[in-house]
């Protein structure tokens, strides 16, 4: 039998890698098209979750500001699929006698996603009671000390300062509240001068921490056993001026605001300062700018009362039609501050929608939509962080409803 020329073999060989090519080359695009494409997918769920949290509370603003309840739901879960397939076959003709003989290969690929979101809708007793309790005063604390600027805080999360005389005792309310002018002006300047102290550095907002004692005093020294029993509880003795030992404990009391810092005050001070202003709910963030401190020429002595979420969502809508804001410039003895804009959170209506860029959503026949200004930005960024506080676990709020796609 005569065999295939070297020619002829080289030209079968030539085919070959020709019909072959494409086929690798299939292969190779789709071995390295999934994590791309997972990447893409991934990404793309995060953006619409966080453009729907944006929308729903505009949505809710906007439902406020035209009379209507509010409601909420939860993309509280996103399960997707993605499946890759990659198909290879192999064909081919062998001529004895000729030099047509040859071998063909094809490859597809294809992808597919099945996504299923779980939407919660949030009602029911624990979610309402959450929306409506107030916020507590370690929220104002982390939030300053996150760096938000305390007069945004302060106009956002309070619904106005109670002044108190030296014993605690109510004296008078100074409402966050535009439609009462006198009142929401005092406010506007109280927060600025905030604002320019903490800009300063002349500001101390934070939790008192002091010494609890919790036994009697001794006269005699502890013996070791005692120490180390108290070691293991957490407690620790403590030798007094007088020369008796004192059982205590550290306790991290509530928030307070002030222009002197509280940690130089004595134990004993801080602890009596704890006790008083334990008589306000947690809902009160304790105030108190000394005549003997910086920027005491403006001295006041109370607590900042805080809002609710739902509280917060009123304020605004009423801001954007109802009770406008208005500009208040800031106390004469109040220093140079850098910004101070008319309104907590400008909500934009207007008959056609922002540039895309700009958080907005349709009601109503109307758009309403975040300002475009950094100060709007961040506040309505502040408002997102305070909601999911507010909203906290959503499992078990409520039937979810499942979307398979």
């Amino acid at each position: 039998m005569k065999s295939p020329s070297p020619r002829t073999a080289t030209s079968g060989l030539a085919k070959v890698a020709r019909s072959a090519a494409p086929a690798l080359f299939a292969l190779a695009v789709a071995g390295c098209a999934g994590p791309p494409v997972l990447e893409r997918q991934v990404l793309g769920y995060d953006e619409v979750t966080s453009r729907l949290d944006q929308k729903l509370l505009l949505l809710n603003i906007a439902r406020t500001d035209n009379g209507k309840p509010v409601h909420f739901t939860s993309t509280s879960t996103i399960a997707a699929t993605f499946n890759w397939t990659t198909t290879l076959g192999v064909g081919g003709e062998w001529h004895r006698t000729s030099g047509d003989s040859f071998l063909g290969l094809n490859a597809g690929t294809g992808a597919s996603e099945n996504p299923t979101f779980s939407i919660h809708p949030l009602s029911g007793q624990a979610f309402t009671e959450r929306v409506l309790t107030p916020f507590k005063d370690q929220s104002f604390e982390f939030l300053v000390f996150q760096g938000g600027a305390i007069d945004r805080v302060t106009r956002l999360l309070a619904s106005g300062i109670e002044v108190q005389n030296s014993d605690g005792s109510f004296a008078r309310f100074i409402a966050n509240d535009p439609a009462l002018d006198q009142e929401y002006t005092e406010f506007r300047r109280i927060a600025t001068h905030l604002r320019w102290l903490n800009d300063n550095r002349k500001l101390f907002v934070r939790t008192l921490v002091f010494e609890e004692p919790i036994a009697p005093a001794l006269k005699t020294a502890p013996s070791a056993a005692d120490v180390i029993n108290a070691d293991k509880e957490g407690l620790q003795w403590r030798r007094t001026a007088d020369g008796s030992y004192q059982l205590a404990r550290f306790q991290a009391g509530r928030v307070v605001v002030m222009n002197v810092d509280p940690m130089s005050l004595s134990n004993q001070a801080r602890f009596e300062l704890n006790e008083r202003i334990k008589r306000n709910p947690r809902g009160f963030v304790f105030l108190d700018v000394r005549p003997d401190g910086p920027g005491g020429d403006f001295a006041i002595r109370g607590a900042i009362k805080l809002r609710s979420m739902l509280q917060m969502l009123a304020f605004v809508a009423n801001g954007a039609r109802a009770v406008p804001e208005f500009d208040v410039a800031p106390d004469p003895r109040t220093g140079p501050t850098a910004e101070n804009p008319r309104s907590s959170l400008h909500i934009e209506i207007s008959d056609s929608p922002p540039p895309g860029t700009i958080a907005s959503v349709d009601f109503a026949g109307r758009s309403y939509s975040v300002g475009d200004t950094q100060w709007d930005r961040a506040t309505f960024a502040m408002l997102g962080d305070l909601f999911q506080t507010a909203v906290g676990e959503v499992k078990g709020v409520d039937l979810p409803i499942t979307i398979s796609k």
